[in-house]
This record gives structure tokens, sequence and C-alpha cells, in this order.
């Protein structure tokens, strides 16, 4: 573990957060998730090792870890929430849907919230990879940069 990630989970642990780590650093991802995010940073997988929840004290914003991945979380949402309500939008326009398909496979949600309304934070996989984008109800695809690389954002 790097030591900006062990300052972040010393530091949510000090301010309440609900953050346990994992008994071992295997990582079995989905093969759907592998197969659609073919190079996921290092840094995030190194996260997803260590990490096996991450929560605000509030329950209303949490890290998406392995087990949300998988889809053996007790999480109401699953991890890919806010494009499926996108694709529901998009209703029978097949066009928009392959566009916010495409958005999406080169955005990898790592971060959900309901705090206030729905919004997440995500590693951008294309243009500026390995960057935290941040996007937010209505136009989850519409996001707006928030940091140059996970451990910039986890500081």
């Amino acid at each position: 573990m790097n030591k900006i990630m062990a300052k972040f989970i010393i530091w949510a642990t000090e301010n309440g957060w609900d953050i346990s780590e994992k008994s071992g650093p295997q990582l079995n991802l989905n093969s759907s998730i592998i197969s659609r995010y073919k190079e996921i940073p290092n840094e995030y997988l190194d996260f997803i090792r260590v990490v096996e929840k991450c929560m605000t004290p509030n329950e209303k914003t949490w890290f998406i870890c392995e087990d949300d991945f998988n889809n053996s979380s007790d999480s109401a949402f699953i991890w890919n929430e806010y494009e499926l309500l996108s694709l529901e939008a998009a209703m029978d326009d097949d066009s928009w849907k392959s566009e916010i398909t495409t958005w999406w496979d080169n955005h990898l949600p790592i971060v959900m919230s309901v705090d206030g309304g729905y919004s997440f934070y995500a590693i951008d996989l294309t243009n500026d990879r390995g960057a935290i984008v941040h996007g937010y109800e209505p136009e989850f695809e519409e996001v707006e940069k928030v940091a140059n690389t996970l451990e910039q954002f986890l500081n």
C-alpha cells in the first residue's frame, strides 16, 4: 500500500467513515468488468485490492469496491446504476444509447453518491487517462475534471 492510500485510510477512519480493509491482496473482478475495462489503472486496482468497503458516515457516498463490481454487495445501487439511468432516459433512441454506452466504456465509475442528488466520480480511460472526473444528474455524461490521478484525488 502506498503512502497516499494509507494516509487516506487513516483520514477516513478518523473522520467516521465506514472503511474496512480486505484480509488479503486477492482481487477477483467479474469477467464482464475485465472485458469491458481492459486497462484499469494500477493505482485503482491497488486501492480495491486493499479496501473492501469505504463509505461516508451518513452512508450516502461510497467507493465502488470489488464486491460492488461483482454484484455481491448489499448496496441498493449496482456499480453502473447511473449508466442504466441514462440509457433508460434515452428510451428508443439507439444513437443516443450508443453514445451513452461508449462514454461509460471509457469512464470507470469509482465513487457513487446520493447525497443531495445522484453524482459520481470516475476514472477517465481515454483522453486524459487516469484523471478523475465528477458527474451528476441529470446529464451524468457531462463531467468536470477534479484531479489528475487517483492519488491526487485521495490526497
